[in-house]
């Protein structure tokens, strides 16, 4: 189901939705032709009679009013509100298990703020990089970090139809933000990835090198005409390196790599840790129409390793689940697909293309669960820069394809047509991998 569908669970985001954020606040007209159209609207409907109820009730609890008059009565007494937020702010400290004073909930409450701001602007910074202008968001809703706040300008006819529905797409990223904190902090998600980095230094990379030591390599490869694919590559040093000048069809990638092994058996290897920042688990939600981060963030551990060969890739599993073992843990491979000898990766993501090779399985190891993806040097490159297949361009179909674009960025109100910025953002993702 699309976020976007009027089945969605953020139907209240919706501007084609019961409570879509129109020219005036939803309750300062209430007999007008505007509200007699949206009573219309819902009658007949009683699931979206139930879900108006549902977020109306929501309202007033956090608010603690018995009426809409109640709100007007708070937007024009500070001391009302200051009053109304200090008891919200308690509410929110036990709906999102946070243990500590007042003080310490605040704290909480405004890094959840921070990161609805960090979804827009990490959009504004890379996908819609060109549009950032156009969405840049209003300067009132992002200083404010207040949810009582940010609930009474949705109210507030002195506040533009933007910055209104910007507070209140604010106040739902706020609440995704608090449900991945929650999640991590009953997972021990910082202290399990601070294992996960223990075990690979203690057990995993080569006991001669020191913890950062990397060598500095480059990938010398040609690639198709016609899509892009890696078609040949041989690694480098720097030293060659600063020698060669790519041409059209050619390019030079720079990879920092350990090693894992001893002396002469020792195996160069490339990696990266994926730890995705709260942002990113955010959109994530989004993308799967999901509140519950248990269901929809399933990779918050991970690593990407890129090897010579396919070889290396088999001996780099077989020294993992040893490595394992000498730690005092029995690791287990789970959901294992594997796509670098052949066939069409089976992903249900939405933008991903089927044609995308790797290993990818889960690790049980320890108490964690860690999700790998294993590439040779030339799935690797094919991963970066193939046409249909890279993950720039998939970063950009999936934000796009899964309706998100459209629903953090509603037509109505900034005015921009989805579809052609998708063509025009492949076409400069092609443009900058294939050209620079």
């Amino acid at each position: 189901m699309s976020v976007l569908d009027q089945e969605s669970i953020f139907t209240s985001m919706l501007q084609d939705g019961p409570l879509a954020t129109g020219v005036e606040p939803p309750v300062s007209h209430p007999f007008s032709a505007e509200t007699r159209e949206w009573v219309r609207m819902i009658a007949g409907n009683p699931l979206l009679k139930t879900k108006y109820r549902a977020v109306r009730n929501q309202i007033f609890n956090f608010l603690d009013i018995d009426h809409f008059d109640g709100i007007f009565d708070l937007i024009h007494r500070p001391e009302a509100r200051r009053v109304c937020a200090a008891r919200a702010h308690a509410l929110l400290g036990n709906m999102f298990g946070i243990k500590g004073n007042g003080a310490e909930i605040r704290r909480y409450i405004k890094e959840y703020t921070r990161t609805a701001d960090d979804v827009i602007n990490s959009l504004r910074s890379k996908v819609l990089a060109p549009y950032a202008s156009h969405i840049e968001m209003t300067n009132e809703i992002e200083a404010t970090n207040d949810p009582v706040d940010l609930l009474l300008i949705i109210f507030n006819e002195r506040f533009h139809k933007k910055a209104r529905f910007e507070a209140k797409r604010k106040l739902q990223l706020f609440t995704l933000a608090g449900s991945i904190d929650q999640r991590e902090r009953e997972t021990e998600i910082e202290q399990k990835f601070s294992s996960f980095l223990e075990f690979l230094n203690d057990h995993v990379w080569s006991p001669t090198l020191k913890i950062g030591d990397l060598k500095i390599s480059y990938l010398y490869s040609r690639h198709d005409g016609e899509d892009f694919k890696c078609t040949n590559v041989r690694v480098i040093s720097q030293e060659e390196a600063e020698q060669l000048r790519p041409q059209s069809g050619e390019k030079l990638t720079l990879i920092k790599r350990r090693s894992f092994g001893s002396g002469s058996a020792a195996t160069p290897i490339y990696v990266t840790i994926r730890n995705k920042p709260p942002a990113a688990k955010v959109l994530k939600l989004l993308r799967k129409n999901e509140k519950n981060p248990a269901v929809a963030v399933d990779d918050e551990l991970g690593l990407m390793a890129v090897l010579n060969s396919t070889a290396d890739v088999k001996r780099f599993m077989k020294h993992l689940t040893q490595s394992a073992a000498r730690a005092n843990s029995l690791m287990t491979l789970e959901d294992i697909s594997d796509t670098l000898t052949g066939g069409r990766y089976a992903s249900t993501a939405t933008g991903s293309s089927g044609k995308t090779p790797m290993l990818k399985f889960f690790s049980r190891l320890g108490g964690m669960r860690v999700e790998f993806i294993i590439h040779t040097n030339s799935s690797y490159l094919n991963y970066i820069y193939q046409r249909d297949v890279s993950h720039e361009e998939y970063e950009i179909k999936r934000i796009f394809d899964t309706g998100v674009a459209e629903f953090l960025f509603p037509k109505d109100i900034y005015h921009l047509n989805m579809d052609e910025i998708r063509q025009h953002q492949i076409k400069w993702c092609r443009k900058r991998i294939e050209e620079d």
